[in-house]
């Protein structure tokens, strides 16, 4: 097909089936400027305006718009996008496709677009980065020690040791921090590896808007490439059947081809709810290492180092104050200190305990409310185990209902002052012998059972205070 009117026939009818598939709007920015230069036995050139527009059609709609020319040729042909605007005597190799003889597939060489793109795509993840978030920044504790060296052999030979790396604990304690430092460590050692970095909500969420525009083959083009894939908040994935089937596919396809994957959630991968149990044992493959709230040293040497970070210096008391009184959460420690750095700067007014504890009161009260109560114990419960509160007190004994009461009143014996009389009163009216038996019962059942033993040290993570 080389005569030009063949070629324009067959490029309308092309143009035209893509009209359908989008707003009036994309379609004039992204498609309506593409022509067809030139149609051979195997080979389709299709050209761009520019080279933006030739990287953004390659990397999202090439293969939509290889469907649309294989229906109107009636045969296969391979699609390649250049700039139409380049110079004729321009050597086609610097334009990344080499046309010879006709028929002849077009080479694909590492050209400048390619580099380009590379160099956009790295671009756009370092803004998506937190630059404090290295590894140098990064303060390591008893509870976090291990976790650190993981990510560190990560960033430093991605896809060698401990593939896939799971990482999991509370909030606020440092994953995101170590994600983001392996992210930065791939990208200053290796300046060819692709690598991504995207929360498990955005990766649901451009999964739905391929699907919703026709564009799957483009979403796992883009996702079974990567080099580094580090996926945030996996938990997100509870419940969602199909996009555990696509993330299944797209694990599988970088783990075979040794490409490295690190995750992140708020829980082991086998306590994540309605979680396919091929994607809890594939999580599990490689390395799997957890983050426990910093202890009260830790804490000190993270309020310092970060009131060095901002240039700010406070009285030591006011630093052990600090690290004192917000416990489990570093992220919002690291917010007071802001805040009372920021008090400081604008008020220019000489900072002592009583003028931080009435800065902090509102973050000082949420942390008080979070002393654990046998209602908070059993609401907790009643969150893992898919209970109502009423549960709890009720003398319904199924093993579903009495099992988790069970636990519920362990747990409130081991982490908490209340005598066993007030743990039974807040069950329902019961007696202490029925809670000593209860503790007895969830203490054999962990030795009996590996995921009952899980289970319970899960739940004592999550509700532990850990005042020094």
């Amino acid at each position: 097909m080389s005569q030009p009117f063949l070629i324009q026939s067959f490029w309308s009818h092309v143009i035209g089936e893509l009209r359908k598939l989008f707003p009036r709007d994309t379609f004039k920015i992204w498609f309506e400027p593409l022509r067809c230069l030139e149609v051979g036995d195997q080979n389709v050139i299709v050209g761009a305006p520019n080279e933006f527009a030739a990287i953004f059609i390659e990397d999202n709609y090439l293969d939509l718009i290889s469907q649309k020319v294989e229906l109107a040729s009636g045969r296969q042909l391979k699609v390649f996008i250049r700039v139409y605007g380049e110079p004729k005597e321009e050597p086609a190799k610097e334009r990344g496709v080499a046309v010879s003889s006709p028929g002849e597939e077009p080479s694909r060489v590492v050209s400048e677009r390619v580099k380009a793109r590379l160099k956009a795509r790295r671009d756009r993840l370092s803004a998506q980065l937190n630059p404090s978030n290295s590894f140098e920044s990064f303060v390591v504790g008893p509870g976090n020690q291990l976790a650190h060296a993981a990510c560190m052999a990560v960033g430093k030979t991605p896809g060698v040791a401990y593939n896939p790396l799971f990482i999991y604990g509370d909030t606020g304690l440092g994953k995101t921090h170590l994600m983001h430092a392996v992210a930065h460590s791939v990208l200053d050692l290796y300046a060819d590896k692709e690598v991504a970095y995207v929360s498990c909500e955005k990766f649901t969420n451009d999964y739905i808007h391929a699907i919703k525009e026709n564009a799957t083959a483009e979403f796992r083009r883009f996702y079974r490439n990567i080099d580094v894939l580090l996926i945030d908040d996996v938990h997100f994935l509870t419940g969602k059947e199909r996009i555990q089937e696509e993330f299944f596919h797209t694990f599988n396809e970088l783990f075979e081809s040794q490409r490295q994957i690190c995750l992140s959630s708020d829980r082991p991968a086998s306590e994540i709810s309605r979680l396919e149990s091929r994607l809890v044992s594939r999580f599990q493959w490689g390395m799997v290492t957890d983050i426990h709230p910093p202890e009260f040293e830790t804490r000190l040497a993270i309020i310092r180092k970060k009131a060095e970070g901002l240039s700010f210096k406070l009285p030591d008391e006011i630093l052990q104050f600090l690290a004192q009184k917000i416990t489990r959460n570093v992220r919002r420690m690291e917010g007071a200190l802001t805040r009372v750095a920021s008090y400081h700067e604008l008020m220019k007014r000489k900072l002592d305990l009583a003028t931080v504890e009435n800065l902090l009161q509102d973050v000082l009260q949420e942390e008080a409310q979070n002393q654990i109560t046998v209602d908070k114990i059993q609401r907790k419960i009643c969150e893992y185990y898919d209970l109502r509160m009423s549960d709890m007190v009720s003398r319904r004994r199924p093993s579903n209902i009495a099992f988790p009461r069970q636990v519920a009143m362990c747990l409130s014996r081991l982490l908490t002052n209340h005598s066993l009389q007030e743990i039974g009163e807040s069950f329902g009216g019961r007696d202490h012998g029925t809670v000593i038996h209860a503790c007895k019962t969830v203490e054999n059942m962990m030795e009996q059972d590996e995921r009952v033993k899980h289970s319970v040290e899960y739940l004592t993570k999550q509700l532990s205070n850990q005042n020094p």
